[in-house]
């Protein structure tokens, strides 16, 4: 049990020891830089049902309409869809890296985040540790205390 109590802190240190509770999301929030979090607002929208049936929607009607709107107004006959795949490949080049930006911005606030809470499990460790210490001391004193009053 000596052992033990040596290792283990007393409420007083732990006090002292213990730091402020960072707020991780507002840290996060506040150290983005103005670029990323444009690359955030378009990694958040991008990867969302909305734009996906936007771009469907978009394409669909791109589609039909060079199939099978008036063949004076069409702007990009059928069969060649040419200018839909230049922007079709131009939004993809464009939006690739900006997901990635976006996917390492979210992966580095995950990481801050399981710093917090580590730094938040050794902590309750610590005062776990100290009060199985007094526990145990309070234990001593009880069993000390019976064998008085059986002595007697």
């Amino acid at each position: 049990m000596h052992a033990i109590e040596e290792n283990v802190l007393s409420v007083s240190e732990l006090k002292r020891l213990r730091k402020p509770v960072r707020n991780i999301n507002i840290e996060h929030k506040e150290n983005l830089t103005r670029l990323e979090k444009i690359a955030l607002f378009i990694t958040r929208r991008v990867g969302s049902m909305g734009f996906f049936f936007f771009i469907f929607t978009w394409t669909f009607f791109w589609l039909g309409w060079n199939m099978l709107g008036p063949e004076e107004l069409r702007f990009d006959p059928f069969p060649a869809f040419v200018m839909w795949l230049f922007i079709s490949n131009t939004i993809q080049i464009f939006l690739m890296p900006l997901i990635m930006v976006g996917q390492n911005l979210q992966n580095r606030y995950s990481a801050a985040r399981a710093e917090a809470d580590f730094e938040v499990n050794v902590k309750a460790e610590r005062e776990i540790e100290a009060v199985l210490l007094r526990l145990e001391r309070q234990n001593d004193l009880v069993l000390k205390v019976f064998e008085r009053i059986g002595e007697k």
